[in-house]
């Protein structure tokens, strides 16, 4: 049998190993947890799974058309689930809401009617490969409704597959984690980063030291960190990048932070902080501050509640 689905799948020779032996051995787990930093190739790992097992005893004249509208996500016995927002009765997607101009202050979550719609899906038999594949992006975004209902899906799949793509399990119900064979991403090497975005078309931004820092092994951090520089304005970029020094200061500048920017680029300002502070001062404190406020964001906390709360728990850390 053909295993080379994996081969676009760059720096990450244990999760290739894995995946290879999956198919060659035929031994499909009902489940699989990705689990690794963002942009380092779990989507990417996920999509060539997918060709591989929705592509089992295709004749080869037709396997090309299915590895197409896999790409696509078009294809009937595949079902592929991002976090999403509430938008006039509809649920769109971080892209969708990109497309339409809508900024949002919140994180898009995985919600409880989509996995509604994983229950419906697998309810049905595959139309035309062995089994049905649903694959869920950034799970510990999930509501506690949607990850309970995730739980009772996977205790009986059927003759389905499912793919969770998760950073890590801490954040994951115990009992869902069990029920996954995990499946580990790592951060790439420098040369691997740096080997990504020129095969992608991004030779300069792999020539910027500084984003390739930021990027800590992520190619997808790496494009990431490119668009935020270039949407955060200059002069609140070069503020970020002094201590207030007072009240009045860190009030005016908490606001025009959540005013001027949604809440991923917040997230992204917060992990480039913890990069220049830590590069300017070393202080410890300061990146537990810093990282504190990031949990809360991703909490859903009032964002320039928590941009307020962090500039004075910096004041007083450097004072």
């Amino acid at each position: 049998m053909s295993i080379n689905h994996f081969q676009k799948l760059i720096g990450q020779p244990q999760a290739v190993e894995l995946l290879e032996q999956i198919i060659v051995k035929k031994r499909i787990a009902p489940a699989y947890l990705f689990t690794g930093p963002s942009g380092v190739g779990r989507s990417l790992g996920a999509k060539c799974f997918s060709e591989a097992l929705l592509s089992i005893n295709t004749p080869p004249d037709k396997k090309i058309l299915a590895q197409k509208r896999i790409g696509e996500r078009n294809h009937p016995d595949l079902l592929w689930v991002e976090p999403t927002y509430q938008y006039q009765g509809q649920l769109i997607t971080a892209q969708e809401a990109k497309n339409l101009g809508i900024t949002r202050k919140i994180l898009p979550q995985v919600r409880v009617e989509q996995i509604r719609k994983v229950t419906r899906f697998l309810n049905r038999p595959p139309l035309e490969a062995p089994c049905s594949l649903v694959i869920i992006e950034d799970v510990q975004t999930m509501t506690e409704t949607a990850a309970n209902g995730l739980l009772k899906t996977l205790e009986e799949p059927g003759k389905a597959t499912l793919i969770l793509l998760a950073f890590s399990t801490d954040s994951l119900l115990s009992t869902l984690v069990s029920r996954c064979q995990r499946i580990p991403f790592y951060s790439l090497s420098s040369k691997n980063l740096i080997k990504v975005l020129e095969k992608q078309g991004n030779k300069d931004i792999s020539k910027n030291p500084e984003i390739i820092s930021l990027a800590q092994g992520s190619p997808g951090e790496a494009i990431i960190a490119s668009q935020h520089l270039k949407n955060i304005p200059e002069e609140l970029y070069q503020k970020i990048k002094k201590i207030p020094s007072n009240q009045i200061e860190v009030l005016e500048l908490s606001k025009v932070i959540t005013e001027k920017l949604d809440v991923q680029t917040q997230l992204w300002l917060i992990k480039y902080m913890q990069y220049y502070y830590w590069m300017r001062l070393q202080n410890k404190k300061i990146l537990e501050v810093l990282e504190k406020s990031r949990l809360c964001l991703l909490s859903y906390v009032q964002s320039q509640l928590v941009w307020e709360c962090l500039f004075l728990e910096i004041i007083s850390v450097y004072s």
